[in-house]
């Protein structure tokens, strides 16, 4: 079979996954975000590597939530340093200092994406998050991690340490062809599988809030009529307290 054809047939079982075996947590991770914001409070999102782009597809969306902080450390992404990212996610402390900078406050929520779930950084910062009465949400490839042993002193790994756990079912490793002739399997699915994941969740969250009465803060997508004067009114409302605004 053609190994771009495979990569799609992968990732549509991995869809089928999801659907059939984390409804559950999807629904559990859309209640404790719907009440957060029925409070008032705000939903964060935090991810290192190629996962902190799934804290920006929470981030200013269109159909998007507003009241959403992207954790967004630029050491932690790839475009400045790719080798140090590496290095900084294992380091133990630095969530720490991140988290102080943020505007959490309990009764918070917070996304978490790690496919590994082992390196430090993600697993203090769910530590810090619960320990500032935040809820945290996990989405992890259970297979990958309980293959692997924590970067962490607590010896845990992210899923160990949050409330809710959804499982990406991603493959060890990430990357999920294999390719005759070559060592390296290709074509990881943790960002399509995430960005489903949390788009699934926003959705019900929505849901949740509408059948509650609550109409929620969304951006509407700029590029259309009256799109930016909507959402000039959300950004003027939530600048102080997200911090990408």
């Amino acid at each position: 079979m053609n190994a771009g054809l495979q990569y799609i047939d992968g990732v549509l079982k991995l869809v089928e996954l999801l659907k059939t075996e984390e409804q559950e947590q999807l629904s559990q991770a859309a209640q404790l975000i719907a009440d957060a914001i029925e409070q008032g409070r705000t939903l964060h999102a935090f991810g290192t590597g190629h996962s902190h782009m799934l804290a920006l597809e929470l981030f200013y969306r269109a159909g998007g939530l507003a009241s959403v902080n992207p954790i967004l450390e630029e050491g932690l992404m790839l475009h400045r340093n790719a080798v140090q990212s590496t290095d900084l996610e294992r380091l133990e402390g630095l969530a720490s200092v991140i988290f102080k900078q943020q505007s959490a406050k309990e009764g918070d929520v917070i996304i978490i994406a790690s496919n590994s779930g082992r390196n430090a950084v993600n697993i203090e910062m769910a530590l810090e998050a619960k320990a500032s009465g935040l809820k945290v949400i996990a989405i992890t490839s259970l297979k990958h991690a309980e293959a692997s042993s924590s970067r962490h002193s607590s010896g845990k790994r992210l899923h160990e340490v949050s409330d809710v756990v959804i499982d990406n079912h991603g493959c060890i490793g990430d990357a999920s062809v294999e390719i005759p002739g070559s060592p390296i399997r290709v074509a990881p699915t943790s960002t399509v599988s995430g960005a489903l994941i949390m788009n699934a969740i926003v959705a019900e969250v929505v849901q949740l809030l509408v059948q509650r009465g609550v109409t929620p803060d969304l951006y509407a997508s700029s590029n259309m009529d009256a799109g930016d004067e909507h959402n000039r009114r959300l950004i003027d409302k939530y600048k102080g307290a997200i911090r990408s605004l």
